[in-house]
């Protein structure tokens, strides 16, 4: 799998769609978005009666010739976009070609979709209690793959690997926080939803995933591959056992599609399958966690 691939499709759909940037009132830097407070951009707002140490540059001096009182012509703040971007390190994510090609086409286009709308991002990978924040070059260069497989956890094991623990990631406020993850780890989603949406923070998620892990078609025996320790493991797989499975997914994608809807958290589970724009598409922009350009 190409990583420099995988980067020019997620350049060509960010030319296309991105987070729903215009649709936040933003406070912070100095940028090019409508803020919710006052500034010096060429966006008129409102007047108000001058108090000194205004600026005498915004002071209304037609309606000074016209009335002798001073005013201040308001204008609309410009503010940066905060984008918070947090990927699920587990090596689930990375667990076949087709895996590990979606996760990186959404990784790049978090990130350039969010740079190219001029907003301040910060990308910060997690596995388990063990964590490290990506410096934008590392994407450039295509090393963050080699950086963040080498995270090693502390707590958990291969047959119950730990959740993302995202007490310890420094989230910042008023951010758009995304959480890329396929999600496949046994945790309740309330904590880190009610976490990942503090200090005014708007959380989406996005799931990537594949049909073969959704709904397999397993009949007889198999050897399964752990996708964390890569074990191997003879199993001889029956209807009962199959349609256990099936249940069991879908019921753990159901709680999490449950709990987002509480809190109110775009829930996006995008296939492996489909091209990354057409499933962008069906997956993302019907629910608003994505915008047209």
């Amino acid at each position: 799998m190409s990583l420099s691939a995988a980067h020019s499709r997620a350049l060509a759909a960010s030319g296309r769609v991105r987070l729903p940037l215009r649709s936040r009132v933003w406070r912070g830097q100095a940028g090019e978005f409508a803020g919710g407070g006052t500034g010096s951009s060429m966006d008129f707002q409102d007047h108000r009666a001058y108090s000194p140490g205004d600026d005498p540059r915004h002071i209304n001096w037609q309606a000074y010739a016209r009335t002798g009182s001073y005013t201040m012509k308001l204008f609309r703040e410009e503010v940066r976009p905060v984008v918070d971007l947090i990927l699920d390190a587990s090596e689930s994510m990375f667990f076949t070609p087709e895996k590990l090609n979606r996760t990186a086409e959404l990784l790049y286009f978090f990130a350039e979709s969010s740079l190219s709308a001029g907003a301040s991002i910060h990308i910060h990978a997690v596995r388990g209690d063990a964590s490290l924040t990506l410096d934008p070059a590392t994407l450039r260069n295509h090393s963050w793959l080699d950086k963040i497989r080498a995270l090693t956890p502390t707590q958990g094991d291969h047959s119950n690997p730990a959740a993302p623990e995202m007490q310890r990631l420094p989230l910042r406020a008023n951010a758009i926080r995304v959480f890329l993850s396929d999600l496949l780890f046994p945790a309740d989603p309330e904590p880190i939803l009610r976490h990942l949406g503090q200090r005014q923070g708007s959380l989406m998620i996005f799931a990537p995933f594949l049909q073969s892990e959704a709904t397999p078609d397993w009949s007889g025996n198999y050897e399964f591959i752990d996708a964390e320790s890569q074990g191997r493991h003879p199993h001889r797989i029956e209807p009962a056992i199959l349609k256990r499975y099936r249940e069991s997914y879908s019921n753990h994608f159901a709680i999490w599609k449950q709990q987002s809807n509480r809190h109110q958290t775009p829930f996006a589970r995008i296939p492996c399958e489909l091209d990354l724009i057409t499933a962008l598409y069906q997956a993302a922009l019907p629910i608003n966690a994505l915008e047209s350009v």
